[in-house]
């Protein structure tokens, strides 16, 4: 599974394979869903020169975890930030992790190499827990120094939402998320991994009106795992990824939230297989699919 997955990533640029038609199509169907939804023209820009940012998502969030990307779209739109995507460079994902390093090395070159191609002052990683640890962790030192960036290191979408947020940058409804009790699901590879602890509660608080908790002691740096870390998102390790799951499952449950939030692909497609087993009928989506709701544009 991990090896097909880096192979991938090597010959299109993401992890599933998906071409660069395929890549600039669905941009195209989104910025439509966009426009019937906010009667605005918020664009997803495809590999353009200039952009202040360059935003690179997990590649699920382009067809699975939709509501995410267009958060961010409407995030950028805004805070009247100009940001691209790149085909080149189409994944954050980054499987060669648990691989070796030379294809970690040699998938994280590629980010590097569209940074460097489009001209951006900043490289901002999405809602990927790998990707995160990944990037923070090893980009200066496989592939950098990133000189060549404003800010000269990988942030995360967390964080540059929360760095928005903290400068009064976005107008926020939180109202638009009423009906639901939030709370939020620390991924491994960011909090004990990546140490990206604060900023998306601090989304969160801006963004919805009841956020509560998991219990202290399943939460920050202790983090239970979402069960399919490290590689482990495959149909043959179900029952371990079941079991996995259970500890996190019973921390949501002792929140009294009806909602979890969590800025990571494999948690998000993890996380609603384990509810289901355990019998939680509760939603699990983005922070910036919360953030996007809330973002009055």
């Amino acid at each position: 599974y991990v090896t097909e997955v880096v192979k991938k990533a090597h010959e299109v640029g993401n992890n599933l394979g998906i071409p660069e038609a395929a890549w600039r199509d669905t941009c195209q169907f989104l910025e439509e869903e966009l426009k019937e939804e906010t009667g605005k023209d918020i664009r997803i820009p495809v590999n353009q020169v200039g952009a202040e940012v360059l935003l690179v998502p997990p590649s699920a969030d382009l067809f699975a975890n939709t509501d995410t990307m267009l958060g961010y779209a409407k995030l950028f739109h805004a805070s009247g930030i100009s940001w691209t995507t790149s085909t080149y460079a189409s994944e954050a994902g980054n499987f060669g992790l648990f691989l070796n390093y030379e294809h970690l090395q040699k998938v994280n070159r590629r980010l590097v190499d569209a940074a460097r191609e489009l001209k951006v002052k900043r490289l901002v990683m999405g809602e990927c827990g790998h990707a995160w640890r990944a990037a923070q962790a090893f980009m200066d030192t496989l592939n950098g120094p990133l000189d060549f960036l404003e800010k000269p290191r990988p942030e995360h979408i967390c964080e540059f939402a929360a760095w928005l947020i903290r400068r009064g940058a976005l107008k926020l409804d939180p109202a638009a998320n009423d009906g639901q009790v939030v709370t939020y699901h620390d991924p491994c590879n960011l909090a004990r991994a990546g140490g990206l602890l604060e900023e998306p509660r601090v989304v969160l608080r801006a963004a919805v009106r009841d956020f509560r908790e998991m219990p202290e002691d399943t939460i920050r740096e202790r983090t239970f795992c979402c069960g399919a870390g490290g590689g482990m998102m495959a149909e043959e390790l179900m029952e371990v990824r079941m079991k996995g799951a259970k500890p996190r499952v019973e921390a949501f449950r002792a929140s009294g939230a009806t909602c979890l939030a969590t800025p990571c692909a494999i948690c998000k497609a993890q996380l609603p297989v384990a509810f289901q087993h355990y019998g939680v009928d509760a939603p699990i989506v983005g922070v910036t699919d919360l953030l996007g709701k809330a973002i009055v544009l």
